[in-house]
């Protein structure tokens, strides 16, 4: 299981980066080899706002629908729109080219709630029992 220290992690499998006030979020190595194939990216629009903790969009997979839950709040800035004729990119590179959305970050504290990749993993973990 892919998880780079450099991430944040929620514990409904969404990584987050955060630059500067700019989050970029995807879901995780784990979440994407649980989903397996996924056939369809429902995107939130640009200029939405999003609550942490909330559903801002769902991801389709063969065997099941997710939903895409913010990792932190604030406003879409952007979402990959590759995703629209190619949601595989999340299987083949989540923390690549298969990045969901970018939100302008409205309460930098909220990234206090996410865990880093050693608490993820463990998670992970824990939650296969």
């Amino acid at each position: 299981m892919n998880t780079p220290n450099n991430l944040k992690y929620t514990k409904s499998h969404e990584w987050i980066k955060i630059e500067n006030n700019t989050a970029i979020e995807g879901i995780t190595d784990f979440a994407q080899s649980e989903l397996s194939d996924i056939a369809f990216v429902e995107l939130p629009e640009v200029g939405s706002k999003v609550k942490q903790g909330e559903s801002m969009g769902t991801i389709e997979a063969v065997k099941a629908v997710s939903d895409l839950i913010a990792g932190v709040s604030g406003e879409v800035i952007e979402v990959n729109e590759m995703l629209k004729n190619a949601p595989d990119k999340i299987n083949t590179s989540p923390f690549g080219e298969g990045w969901i959305v970018k939100i302008k970050v409205s309460n930098p504290d909220e990234a206090k709630n996410l865990m880093d990749s050693a608490e993820y993993i463990k998670h992970c973990e824990n939650s296969h029992h």
